[in-house]
């Protein structure tokens, strides 16, 4: 049995998955160039930098593949509108957008022929999206990792959206293997979102330690946090989190990134994963799903890609769904 193609708007991605935009530089050219390259749609993470490195970022994805290439950002960093209005300029396909909700982002993305597909975590805000123009849903629920925007699980949220929008709707949060992306696709899905999954991979800007970190995880090894920016997050256990909880990490006192609307200042968020992109675990913040455990080994994007297509091929041609 064939995977079915996800069709966002004018877009055709081969294949229906979307690779999450995880930032701070997580998610860059090369990882989101390969997953385009499979059929999918690569995704560039714009929170956490200038318009003009995400502009870079889009030129360098565009010089290494002629798939479909979106950017995500959050609506709560403080210069959403300008990473926005330049990602519209530079001819991206699509906008994914979470962490808060823009009306003006459904305008920007319309006048220039950009699919917009925010983030949503309740059938009201997916009603109230399809009104206002979005191309698609983002289904996250509280097994995503990161910031979360609930604590429903990602399934029922699914069943609670899919038959209130006629956009199509894409789950995210807990999907790491093919089974997954099988059961939400049999569920009622049109497409899946994911994110860890594509960290163990090879085109993945993280430092080796970071990826080691998801490797050597345990089904106790993610816990929730209260972010500065507001909202919980989902994180992995390591030596940052330790001094964070007794204490001993006083960043926010001394923060100039400036970068998020609200901020309470009891780290800097930004540094702690700039620094975590970067392999340090003692300043560095790791964001991970529920399900990160379950990822063992490191791989390609088309290695990951085709294991992923051929398990969910497998779950939905058993009788045994």
């Amino acid at each position: 049995m064939e995977l079915p193609n996800l069709k966002i708007g004018d877009l055709l991605a081969k294949i229906p998955i979307i690779q999450g935009g995880m930032a701070v530089r997580i998610s860059t050219a090369p990882l989101a160039a390969a997953v385009a390259d499979e059929g999918g749609i690569g995704i560039i993470a714009g929170s956490g930098l200038r318009a003009d490195e995400l502009m870079s970022q889009i030129r360098r994805a565009r010089e290494l593949s002629d798939g479909i290439v979106g950017v995500n950002i959050m609506i709560a960093v403080s210069n959403f509108k300008k990473l926005l209005h330049a990602s519209v300029e530079e001819g991206i396909d699509l906008v994914v957008a979470g962490a808060g909700f823009s009306r003006d982002m459904f305008q920007i993305c319309r006048e220039k022929g950009v699919e917009i597909v925010p983030i949503v975590s309740s059938a009201k805000l997916a009603r109230i999206s399809e009104k206002l123009g979005a191309s698609a849903v983002v289904v996250e629920g509280k097994e995503a990792g990161g910031h979360l925007g609930t604590d429903q699980p990602m399934k029922n949220l699914l069943a609670e959206i899919k038959d209130k929008v006629r956009v199509p709707v894409i789950a995210a949060g807990g999907i790491v293997n093919g089974k997954d992306i099988g059961e939400v696709l049999y569920s009622g899905a049109d497409g899946v979102q994911m994110g860890s999954r594509f960290v163990a991979s090879e085109e993945c800007a993280a430092d080796d330690e970071f990826k080691k970190l998801y490797l050597e995880s345990g089904p106790a090894s993610d816990v929730l946090i209260d972010s500065p920016v507001g909202l919980t997050g989902r994180v992995l256990k390591n030596e940052f989190l330790s001094r964070w909880q007794q204490g001993s990490v006083n960043t926010g006192e001394m923060c100039n990134y400036l970068c998020l609307k609200r901020c309470s200042r009891s780290f800097c968020i930004m540094e702690a994963l700039v620094q975590a992109q970067r392999g340090n675990m003692k300043e560095g913040l790791v964001f991970a799903g529920e399900r990160a455990h379950l990822i063992d080994t490191v791989l390609s994007v088309r290695e990951i890609v085709s294991d992923l297509t051929e398990e969910a091929r497998q779950f939905l041609s058993s009788e045994h769904r």
